[in-house]
């Protein structure tokens, strides 16, 4: 028996709209003057251009983005609270490079010395911080090796806080994505400090690296990294009429380079895409027959929003079927595997996702097994 189809148009929308609006080919992405680089959608997680994305890579200060995930777990666990004042040690006191320029001996609250990692990227704070949480900051890099892998990236070690150059300190453009992902998604109050422009402590005013905070409105982060070894490094994020793109480029020569050159990614990717969600996550697209069980229909759908990012202007091609198994019996589990599905573009298939059921359905009783047993041979 052949497999039931429902076609779902996923777009409705004026026609007249559709026909005086033409679209126009995408060119390729912009060749960036950078060892690597990745851009991709937030949402959906295409990718629109890329670079070297799987090339090990020295992190620099894009490092501290971990560092402050690692931060804001322990604020959401309750194990330390912004209020807490924190004693800088010596270590931390003494760290080279860009600094907040903590004094030894000094109690400086969690909430400032956040603010001064993220904003400031001091090495003094990020140490500070570690050792508040851990103990040293060796313990506490166990903890950003254990949040690499939970999220999936794959091709990173951490060997300290900070960025500071070792061999063993390393990731990828792709991982870095990865990263800007979850500090963007779960953390939406902390990822605010992102776009701050300026800190103060102790009388020192210190300027956010990101330069792209003012070169664009739309830039609501990321961080900046640099060492000579690694380069100049930016990941950045910029949202506009709900789109969001994240971008990450590394081994620029410059800090104009870096700032430059992710404008060129993220120009590139709002001027020639758009991207829409199509469905919500556990939202029911069609109710299914489901035979010998307790009640005839299921309802099928998906377990996550679903976005797809596509060349602007071709909204109108936009199509989708639901590929439903065929004879579905009870019983049935929620988020059992019920059939696919299918997103195409034009005449491309351009995406799938499993259909599932979006709750459970169990055996019925004598009667209906009966009854939809002798069904069934008519079927």
């Amino acid at each position: 028996m052949k497999t039931l189809i429902h076609k779902v148009f996923v777009i409705i929308f004026c026609a007249a709209l559709a026909s005086s609006y033409s679209w126009a080919a995408v060119p390729q992405p912009p060749k960036l003057k950078a060892s690597a680089y990745i851009l991709k959608d937030f949402h959906s997680g295409k990718i629109l251009a890329e670079k070297n994305v799987d090339k090990r890579i020295e992190p620099a200060s894009l490092t501290k983005m971990m560092t402050a995930y690692a931060v804001e777990m322990e604020l959401k666990l309750g194990n330390i609270s912004l209020e807490d004042k924190v004693k800088v040690s010596r270590k931390a006191r003494n760290m080279g490079g860009s600094r907040m320029f903590l004094e030894e001996g000094s109690l400086v609250t969690v909430d400032k010395l956040l603010k001064g990692l993220i904003i400031q990227s001091g090495n003094d704070a990020t140490i500070a911080l570690a050792e508040h949480i851990a103990g040293s900051e060796d313990a506490f890099v166990t903890l950003l090796n254990a949040y690499a892998q939970e999220m999936g990236m794959k091709n990173t070690h951490f060997q300290n806080s900070t960025g500071m150059p070792h061999h063993k300190h390393y990731t990828t453009v792709e991982d870095l994505a990865t990263l800007s992902h979850h500090v963007i998604r779960d953390f939406p109050e902390q990822y605010a400090l992102y776009a701050q422009k300026e800190f103060e402590h102790n009388g020192i005013k210190q300027s956010n690296r990101n330069q792209l905070l003012w070169r664009d409105s739309s830039v609501d982060g990321i961080k900046t990294g640099h060492t000579n070894s690694a380069g100049f490094c930016l990941a950045a994020s910029a949202i506009r009429d709900g789109m969001r793109l994240v971008s990450v480029v590394v081994g620029t020569k410059t800090d104009r380079a870096r700032t430059t050159e992710s404008q060129k990614l993220l120009t590139y990717g709002f001027r020639f895409f758009e991207t829409h969600k199509l469905y919500g996550a556990n939202e029911a697209l069609t109710d299914a027959r489901i035979w010998k069980g307790k009640m005839e229909k299921i309802p099928l759908g998906i377990e996550q929003d679903l976005y797809v990012t596509i060349p602007r202007g071709r909204y109108g091609d936009l199509k989708a079927t639901l590929d439903i198994q065929d004879r579905i019996v009870a019983p049935a589990d929620e988020g059992q595997n019920l059939g696919k599905v299918n997103i195409s573009l034009g005449k491309e298939k351009f995406d799938e996702r499993e259909l599932v059921a979006l709750r459970a359905v169990p055996k019925g009783g004598l009667f209906r097994n009966v009854m939809d047993e002798v069904l069934l041979v008519f079927e």
